[in-house]
C-alpha cells in the first residue's frame, strides 16, 4: 500500500538526499530496473519518501520508492527503508473476495460443494415434529416438510422472480412466438404449494423446456393441442394426350441430289444409281435387234 502524503512543511534536508535514496534502492533492484526520479513526499515531520520509476517489465505503473529521515535538529539524513509499491497506473489484481462470496450462480460444477450459510436469507426453519403419528405424517409426506429448513417468503419471491424474468416466463424469444400458452398444454404439470398458480414443470420431450420449470404464459412449439398450418394441395389438371401432332422425319441427301435408303439396312436404289445407265432405262435385258414377242 502507497503512504499517504500529509500536509506538512517542506524538509530541505530531505529533499536533498535524493542520492542517497537512490543509491540504496540501487542495492535492493536489479539492474537497469531503477529510473527517473518522481519526486518526494513528506509522510511527517521530519519524514519524507524519495520516488523512482521501475522499468521492469513486469511492473508498469510502479515506483522504488526509499523513506529518509532525519532527528531532530540534525543536518544528516538517513535512509529508514526500501520499497517496490503501485503507483497511481498500476496493473493490480482485483481485490480479493471469500470463496462464499466469490461464487456465482452456474459456476457449480461436478465435485464443487458450495459452504453452509447458516443465516440464508432465503431459507427459514423447517417443521418439526410433533409427537403425533398422524399430524407428523401428513407433514412429511404431503406438505413436504421434515426438512431441517426450507424456502422462505423471501426465497420463494426471489425464485418467481427469477424464474419469471427469464427463460421460463414469457418474454423470452420462443414463448413470444408461441401459438398457445403452457397452461393449456396437457405436458404442463402443476408446481405444489403457493408456486403452482404462476409455474409448473414442462413433461414433453419434444420441448425445448422438458423437465424444466415454465410459466403459465410461457409457450413453445411443441404445445399438445396446437397443430402445424397445412397448406392446400394446389391443383392438377389431367394429363392431354396430342393425337394430331406429325412427326417429321428429314432424310440426309447424296452430293448428287439422290436420297438415300435406309441407313440401317443398307439397302438403296443401286441398280438406279449403277454407272452408264440412265433413270428411265428400262430394267428388263432386251435386244434391239429382236423383234418384241407378244
Amino acid at each position: 500500500m502507497t503512504p499517504a502524503a500529509v500536509t506538512t512543511k517542506r524538509d530541505a534536508i530531505l529533499a536533498e538526499a535524493v542520492p542517497l535514496a537512490r543509491a540504496e534502492v540501487d542495492k535492493v533492484a536489479e539492474p537497469g530496473t531503477v529510473g527517473e526520479y518522481l519526486g518526494m513526499d513528506m509522510l511527517g515531520g521530519r519524514l519524507a519518501m524519495h520516488w523512482f520509476e521501475c522499468l521492469s517489465p513486469g511492473y508498469r505503473g510502479w515506483r522504488w520508492g526509499a523513506s529518509v529521515a532525519r532527528v531532530s535538529r540534525s543536518r544528516t539524513a538517513t535512509v529508514c527503508e526500501t520499497n517496490l509499491l503501485p503507483g497511481p497506473d498500476a496493473i493490480l489484481a482485483p481485490d480479493w473476495v471469500p470463496y462464499a462470496d466469490r461464487i456465482a450462480p452456474g459456476d457449480l460444477g461436478a465435485g464443487d460443494v458450495l459452504p453452509y450459510r447458516l443465516d440464508d436469507p432465503n431459507l427459514e426453519a423447517g417443521f418439526e415434529a410433533t409427537g403425533d403419528e398422524d399430524v407428523d405424517q401428513m407433514a412429511i409426506w404431503e406438505l413436504g416438510l421434515g426438512r431441517h429448513r426450507v424456502l422462505s417468503a423471501q426465497g420463494r419471491g426471489t425464485a418467481a422472480t427469477r424464474w419469471y424474468e427469464g427463460d421460463p416466463g414469457p418474454t423470452c424469444e420462443i414463448a413470444q412466438q408461441a401459438s398457445a400458452p403452457c397452461s393449456t398444454c396437457g405436458y404442463f404439470v402443476p408446481m405444489a404449494g403457493a408456486l403452482r398458480t404462476v409455474f409448473g414443470v414442462c413433461a414433453n420431450e419434444w420441448s425445448p423446456s422438458d423437465g424444466r420449470v415454465v410459466s403459465l404464459d410461457h409457450g413453445c412449439g411443441a404445445h399438445s393441442e396446437v397443430d402445424v398450418r397445412r397448406p392446400r394441395p394446389a391443383s392438377v389438371q389431367d394429363p392431354v394426350l396430342d393425337e394430331l401432332a406429325v412427326d417429321i422425319e428429314v432424310h440426309e441427301t447424296t452430293e448428287g441430289g439422290a436420297s438415300q435408303g435406309d441407313p440401317s439396312t443398307g439397302e438403296g436404289d443401286a441398280e438406279r444409281d449403277a454407272p452408264g445407265r440412265h433413270p428411265d432405262e428400262a430394267t428388263t435385258h432386251e435386244s434391239p435387234d429382236e423383234p418384241p414377242t407378244d
